[in-house]
């Protein structure tokens, strides 16, 4: 059974890397017998939100924050994934010392209560996965004001401070109004703030703009005051397109602003996965536009962000909502060429199939889109607790560690190669690099030949030493030929490979 699945699949990546006509020749500026590391987003969601992920539940002690967090991160390092997509505002609060919005419940038990003894999560989690190796991406939700699993709301919430900017969903939730540009301030202030003060690598929002209609029993969102409020100011728009221009102007005021501060800092969206239902032919589904109003192709269109992530979560044969359809009808309107890594969400238990599944998902991934690769796993849990997709994965497609593709339109400038010494005694080579400007690296790649085959290691920012052994085996065959060693920026670009002398490395 496994091998008919894989079979079927295959035959699938190999039509769409025939019919596919957005895909570009990967462009390599390295010459033909030079080592080149493995180049894919691999990333993985982090909720906080009702405690899905992290921390497991409301208060506990910080030492057992700081311990599951770090047991998230070492697992994410050991499996060769490269960035983390990390929840710090799931209900217009805070996993982080902020002056703007208040402590998460989630985190404390209480909102507005800061941890005890205190640290600065988000201060935390960014060192430590930096220390791994990883990219750490801050994920928010751009309006949700409080969810129905957020208890008490504090006199220090946003649904107390500023009633008149939310409304009350029939099924528990509290909402900000998207068309008040108070909503939209606040929203933009959280983020210069969060982009100013810490050392991360991305932005990133979901997909709840507005909200799911099945938040409000269905029925249409309660803006009628800030709607009326435009009519009386000669508003020609209708409902929908007004909506949708209030999201649109969030959307590309974040990017902006983020580019203003710190350029290297991606911008994300991870939308619904169906644009419009018949796009392409076909799709049937939630009408995102209609309901969320949400233009996301508008968004890829213009280049409002760096990379987009629509949640393509269903199996390659649910035809009526087709990954690989939705995947290539996607990269079709990717016309500035930004990141196009899909979320997926398949592997629910640990049977063949569903494993295959994730598999395959990622190889035509792979296929279609050589020249930016990569996926986003939702969640973390779902690899973490699944310990036989997790060893497939590290056995397979992961088996290698991957840097994540270059984002050469935020700046392409190619790096200063670190300055290397080697030192050698009867059995290892010590290799010790120092770089002259430290600020904008975020990885070294040692690459080094035994015989005449490359290998590479991808190492944290902060390590400037690496030991090989002279000899691959204790047979005396396969001794070290060469040795490589490179720096790689915030952007993805990679130093010039410069080979160390063979002589030093007898």
């Amino acid at each position: 059974m496994r091998k008919i699945i894989f079979t079927f699949n295959y035959a699938v990546v190999i039509f769409l890397l025939h019919s596919c006509t957005t895909t570009k020749k990967s462009v390599s500026d390295t010459k033909s017998n030079e080592p080149n590391a493995e180049r894919e987003f691999r990333a993985a969601w982090v909720a906080t939100v009702a405690n899905i992920n992290w921390p497991s539940k409301p208060g506990l002690a910080v030492e057992t924050q700081k311990q599951e967090a770090i047991a998230l991160l070492d697992f994410l390092q050991s499996h060769h994934f490269n960035a983390v997509i990390f929840q710090v505002r799931p209900q217009a609060d805070a996993l982080y010392k902020s002056d703007i919005e208040p402590w998460s419940y989630f985190l404390s038990g209480e909102q507005g209560k800061a941890p005890a003894p205190f640290y600065d999560p988000m201060e935390f989690w960014t060192t430590e996965a930096h220390k791994r190796g990883l990219e750490l991406h801050v994920w928010l939700n751009p309006y949700r004001a409080h969810h129905k699993d957020g208890k008490e709301i504090s006199n220090q919430s946003v649904v107390k401070k500023h009633p008149d900017w939310v409304v009350h969903l029939k099924e528990g939730y509290w909402w900000m109004d998207p068309a008040r540009k108070e909503v939209q301030d606040i929203t933009n202030k959280v983020v210069e703030d969060l982009v100013k003060r810490y050392d991360i690598d991305g932005v990133h929002m979901d997909d709840y703009f507005y909200p799911y209609p099945s938040y409000n029993g269905t029925a249409d969102f309660p803006d009628t005051l800030s709607w009326n409020a435009y009519l009386k100011t000669g508003g020609k728009l209708s409902r929908g397109d007004w909506r949708r221009a209030a999201v649109n102007t969030l959307i590309e005021r974040m990017y902006k602003n983020i580019k203003a501060i710190k350029p290297w800092v991606k911008f994300g969206l991870s939308p619904f996965g169906i644009w419009r239902p018949g796009y392409p032919e076909g799709i049937s589904g939630f009408d995102q536009y209609d309901q969320l109003y949400a233009d996301a192709k508008l968004w890829l269109n213009k280049g409002w962000l760096d990379y987009f992530t629509p949640q393509l979560y269903w199996p390659i044969k649910r035809y009526a909502q087709s990954y690989p359809l939705l995947l290539g009808w996607w990269g079709t309107e990717n016309t500035k060429q930004r990141h196009l890594w899909p979320g997926i969400s398949i592997s629910r238990d640990s049977s063949d199939k569903s494993i295959d599944e994730t598999l395959n998902q990622i190889m035509i991934d792979r296929g279609m889109q050589p020249q930016s690769k990569g996926v986003v796993h939702w969640s973390i849990s779902s690899v973490i607790k699944n310990q036989r997709l997790a060893d497939t994965l590290l056995k397979s497609v992961y088996k290698k560690q991957a840097l994540i593709p270059a984002s050469a339109w935020l700046n392409d400038k190619i790096p200063d190669a670190p300055v290397v010494s080697i030192t050698a005694n009867d059995n290892f080579i010590n290799i010790h690099w120092t770089q002259t400007k430290k600020e904008n690296i975020s990885n070294y790649v040692i690459y080094y030949k035994y015989g005449n085959n490359w290998e590479y290691e991808i190492v944290s920012a902060n390590t400037f030493q690496y030991q090989l052994p002279k000899m691959k085996n204790k047979s005396g065959n396969d001794s070290l030929k060469e040795v490589i060693v490179t720096a790689v920026n915030r952007t993805g670009m990679e130093s010039k490979k410069e080979i160390i002398n063979p002589a030093l490395l007898n």
